[in-house]
């Protein structure tokens, strides 16, 4: 079939026109052949059988009968009218009723002339009836193209106001494929096909539409699925091969004396064998001659920030700077002091550059970076300000990637003559099968293991009826001498929101808590960055005991001291937001304790987040089961949303399909990078026609 055949506007398909046209591409991007092609059912429904009328049985189901239409009438109701039409059969009869487009229902409709009809049954005033059914003339019916089983496909509201019906989108599709012949050209190659036993592309698709048998259906959508999830990975795999191979990276051949003297004398603890085997896998990186452009990811106190320090002090012992990038003032200056207290007593300059330093300081910063003598700086986005100049930078490190643009990290690259090595550190950790799928063009390091001796916290779901023995657990815990986190989901009270709010949270616990025996820290995100500043340095001095905050914490805090988070509306959260939450404590030595608070009305999803929290500390499996209920493109935001635009696979379900669509991208570009052999020309094709439409999909050629 002509690729340019398929992208013929939809509007020209016998049964179409200009209206239709019109609706099907706002409703459901339906712009052309190719893509009526790809609108795939959402489900099949068996329509081999028919029923009478006297077995249906109350049970609400979709059923299939033919009889006819002996009388009709329109009936006024309180709002509007609605059409009913008597319906029999040689059993009995019932009614069939519409809502809308009764003009025309009423004016098309034939009395005593058989009807297919399909629909879900209601009981009703003692008889069965079935709203706004699909109907088909027996006799056309019969005709028509023999569908075992019945695809339904996705619908709008205002599709079916159109009179655009599952029947219609059916006609449609066999419209489009008795106009194709039902002929389309291959676009995988033959060794894929016989090594994974892959029916054709023309098989697939007709499969995919009008299954004969289950067993049939089940072979179109392995096919179409890895064909989808194949293409993806083989533009994310050669876009990281091609990196590798085009973007020149500075060679650090030697290890050096800043890290060996770290390594050897001045390590807090030794590492875990997660950490050694991360810390080995960037070595690789950094000495291939290739850019580094790694994905470090870990569960919150997995020893992230060691091993970046430790890849600062290789690119420091090989004669460059080192920077590293923090979305916030609170986390910068987490870092800055973290890393300043390693390295005390080392030859190493390190500096801390974000919106509230001084000019004066800034000036210094400045011309130390310039000359060289600053090795290391630590800062914000005030990082990627021209004026912010290196001598020699090798290494930047963003933390918390996805609070970054592309367009912002990329001004990294521009701060050497050649691109400094990347190493992008995220505390949120990230089901494999996403990470291939949205980072697949990065290589990615894992820590998978927590330091030894780490206790686990305690998680547990309390209801606000039980909040004056949380209270009295609370004053116990500060009579030991701990420190108390109240985290609340709003600043002030919303009136569609039946929560618990901020403020009113800071004025209960200041009642039960009065002074001068507790102190109290309140911090929001609407607070001056100064009186910000100063409550959190109050918290972490241990001069207050207890503090009230929004989910300003989530990332930045770490106060060993503070052995209880207690989340206040707990499932208003997402599964990430609260396993975050729950990281700032367990810091220190002491048992910790997280409370997750909330009323007793509670939707499913919500029970499932708090029974998954109270259940594990493993933040890879509330990552998975945050994924399996909210989704990739919510799990990951708007920016990510292309990538996962698929119109089959399901990254959750097809873990299987996709991890082998990875493997054979993968070989396939391994030995034949450009895609030049005989034997790889139609992936080469379908490649080259998916990058012109800049569609991630199937292209149909």
């Amino acid at each position: 079939m002509n690729a340019n055949y398929l992208q013929t506007p939809i509007a020209y398909l016998k049964g179409v026109g200009p209206n239709r046209a019109e609706t099907l591409q706002s409703e459901l991007g339906i712009g052309t052949y190719q893509d009526l092609i790809n609108l795939f059912p959402n489900r099949y429904l068996d329509k081999t059988h028919y029923y009478k009328i006297r077995e249906l049985q109350r049970s609400n189901a979709e059923v299939q009968l033919v009889g006819k239409i002996i009388h009709i009438k329109t009936i006024e109701q309180k709002k509007g009218k609605r059409l009913v039409a008597t319906f029999a059969d040689d059993s009995g009869e019932m009614e069939l009723v519409w809502f809308r487009g009764q003009k025309w229902i009423r004016e098309n409709l034939k009395l005593n002339t058989p009807y297919v009809i399909f629909g879900k049954c209601n009981w009703y005033s003692g008889k069965f009836s079935m709203p706004h059914p699909e109907m088909e003339l027996l006799a056309t019916h019969e005709k028509g193209l023999k569908i075992a089983m019945q695809p339904i496909y996705p619908s709008t509201e205002k599709l079916a106001a159109k009179g655009i019906t599952n029947r219609v989108t059916n006609k449609l599709m066999q419209q489009l494929f008795m106009e194709t012949k039902g002929q389309f050209t291959e676009t995988l190659s033959p060794s894929l096909l016989h090594e994974l036993k892959l029916i054709s592309k023309s098989a697939a698709l007709f499969n995919i539409h009008f299954p004969k048998n289950q067993e049939l259906l089940a072979k179109a959508q392995f096919r179409l699925k890895f064909e989808e999830l194949f293409y993806i990975q083989l533009q994310l795999v050669s876009k990281n091969l091609s990196h590798k191979q085009k973007i020149k990276g500075f060679n650090f051949d030697q290890i050096g004396e800043p890290f060996n003297d770290f390594y050897s004398n001045r390590l807090p603890f030794d590492l875990t064998g997660a950490q050694k085997r991360v810390i080995k896998e960037i070595r690789a990186d950094l000495g291939s001659n290739a850019q580094m452009n790694r994905l470090l990811q870990g569960d919150v106190g997995s020893g992230k920030t060691i091993v970046a320090l430790m890849t600062m002090l290789l690119a420091i012992g090989n004669g460059f700077q080192a920077c590293l990038m923090a979305p916030t003032e609170i986390l910068a200056n987490q870092h800055f002091n973290g890393i300043k207290e390693l390295l005390e007593g080392m030859n190493v300059n390190c500096a801390l550059l974000t919106g509230s330093v001084k000019k004066s300081a800034r000036k210094l910063i400045h011309e130390e970076l310039e000359n060289g003598e600053l090795h290391v700086l630590v800062g914000t986005h005030a990082l990627l300000e021209d004026k912010v100049q290196y001598k020699n930078l090798g290494l930047a490190v963003v933390d918390e990637q996805h609070r970054f643009g592309v367009a912002q990290r990329s001004k990294l690259w521009h701060k050497n003559d050649i691109p400094p090595h990347i190493l992008i550190m995220t505390a949120t950790p990230i089901p494999r099968t996403l990470a291939m799928s949205l980072y697949g063009d990065l290589d990615i390091s894992v820590i998978d293991e927590l330091p030894p001796g780490r206790k686990s916290i305690k998680t547990v779901h309390r209801f606000d009826s039980n909040r004056l023995k949380v209270f009295r657990f609370i004053r116990d815990e500060i009579k030991k001498g701990r420190q108390i986190y109240v985290v609340y989901p709003l600043i002030q009270e919303s009136e569609a929101l039946d929560y618990k709010d901020l403020m009113d949270g800071y004025e209960s616990i200041v009642r039960d808590f009065p002074q001068p025996n507790y102190q109290i820290s309140i911090v929001h995100g609407q607070m001056k960055p100064a009186d910000k500043d100063y409550e959190m340095d109050r918290f972490v001095k241990g001069e207050t005991q207890i503090m009230v905050a929004t989910t300003v914490i989530e990332v930045g805090v770490n106060v060993p001291n503070a052995s209880v988070m207690i989340i206040e509306s707990a499932e208003r959260f997402g599964l990430s937001q609260l396993h975050q939450l729950r990281g700032r404590v367990g810091r220190g030595a002491e048992q910790s304790y997280c409370i997750l608070m909330t009323g007793h009305k509670l939707s499913s999803d919500a029970k499932t987040r708090l029974e998954t929290m109270v259940r594990t500390g493993d933040g890879f499996e509330i990552a998975d089961v945050d994924l399996k209920l909210r989704g990739p493109g919510d799990l990951m935001g708007t920016q990510q949303s292309g990538v996962l635009n698929l119109k089959i696979a399901d990254i959750v379900k097809d873990n299987d399909i996709l991890q082998t669509a990875r493997y054979h991208a993968l070989q396939i570009l391994k030995a034949d990078p450009a895609l030049q052999n005989p034997e790889n020309l139609v992936i080469r094709h379908t490649y080259a026609q998916l990058a012109k439409h800049k569609n991630i999909w199937t292209y149909i050629s």
